[in-house]
């Protein structure tokens, strides 16, 4: 059983992440691209934890494809783990991308994130009943708050720039962060516990199903602006109230997809997103590494040789259009290109899957 209202969220998910990954590259940026200086929520904050919320949305299906009478098996906690480590070893290769001087390489990022995420949230809910899941998402929310609490990390007056102590609270409040990340995960796959449930035993597909997930997802809303007022929305720290406003988001989107594609059947208008959607890991890599291409290579020799970014940027849009709009532009093309190559592996039936 296929969703396509999954794949098309995944797909929009991936283009978002390109969009505000390639356009930080340019020196002015749009201001829905760009990320939140610190508190606050902007639409380039919403990417990452939509991608999250999909991956356990997307795991309600496929751990029962992989369990013998919904039992999990020692073949399936083998998958599960070296699902975990290649994502994160393919995390670290986009860090060290080209150089690998391991001394410097970065440790965290987007898919160590997603690997570690989406490993305990696959144990928790294969090792706990679903009321103890639902009370686990609680605490770790809950846990969050109480770290926070107990290691308050001051807005910095200018972005990123901390001081000794502070960077290293910013950091140990980022590990934290796994708290945060594990329960969109799990909320996602509560999600696709229900969808899933509600598809296979009713054997339709109503738009009292998409009104549940919308009523769900303004009241995640409307918790998440409530938490606020002493738990700020917080992106670069993952607070326990970013993570109920933008699940309720994502719920959001998932709601007005699953209604138009699978409830009202208006398919046309969704698939360049579901092109993407079905191969999101393999487009996200690839573009990830031209990035670290295009800032680490130069055109020509000397301290002065512009980036190849710098250089296209130049001479292809700078031209004849403002700095910010050249920024934008360039984010585009980069989307469109990889939409190209994700069309030419759907058009074989190549699914990339990890």
């Amino acid at each position: 059983m296929r969703l396509h209202s999954l794949d098309t969220f995944r797909g929009i998910t991936i283009a978002g992440m390109l969009l505000v990954n390639i356009a930080s590259l340019a020196p002015s940026i749009h201001p829905w691209l760009e990320h939140s200086h610190w508190n606050g929520c902007t639409l380039a904050d919403w990417v990452f934890p939509f991608f999250l919320f999909i991956v356990g949305v997307a795991m309600a299906f496929s751990l029962s494809k992989y369990s013998q009478d919904n039992k999990p098996t020692r073949a399936l906690y083998w998958r599960l783990l070296r699902r975990s480590v290649f994502l994160f070893a393919l995390g670290l290769m986009i860090n060290g991308f080209w150089t690998y001087e391991w001394s410097e390489l970065e440790i965290s990022g987007v898919l160590q994130r997603i690997s570690l995420s989406y490993l305990a949230t696959a144990l928790i809910v294969l090792k706990f009943p679903r009321k103890a899941q639902w009370g686990i998402a609680a605490l770790l929310l809950i846990g969050y708050w109480a770290a926070y609490a107990a290691f308050p990390v001051p807005e910095p007056k200018i972005a990123d720039v901390l001081t000794h102590k502070e960077i290293g609270t910013f950091g140990l409040m980022s590990w934290f962060g796994m708290m945060s990340t594990i329960a969109i995960v799990l909320m996602g796959y509560f999600t696709g516990a229900w969808l899933k449930a509600e598809v296979v035993t009713k054997a339709i597909r109503t738009s009292s199903q998409s009104m549940t997930l919308v009523l769900f997802g303004l009241s995640s809303i409307v918790l998440g602006q409530l938490w606020s007022l002493w738990l700020p929305i917080n992106k670069k720290l993952w607070t326990s109230s970013y993570v109920l406003f933008t699940v309720g988001l994502a719920l959001l989107l998932l709601a007005t997809c699953y209604e138009l594609i699978e409830v009202r059947k208006q398919n046309r208008w969704s698939h360049a997103a579901q092109v993407l959607g079905l191969n999101s890991i393999f487009v996200y890599v690839g573009s990830e590494l031209v990035i670290k291409l295009f800032e680490k290579s130069h055109v020509g020799v000397g301290t002065d040789a512009p980036s190849i970014y710098n250089w296209l940027e130049k001479k292809i849009f700078l031209s004849w259009v403002d700095p910010t709009t050249a920024g934008f532009l360039f984010a585009l093309v980069t989307l469109l290109f990889w939409w190209l190559v994700a069309y030419f592996l759907y058009r074989r039936n190549w699914s990339i899957a990890i």
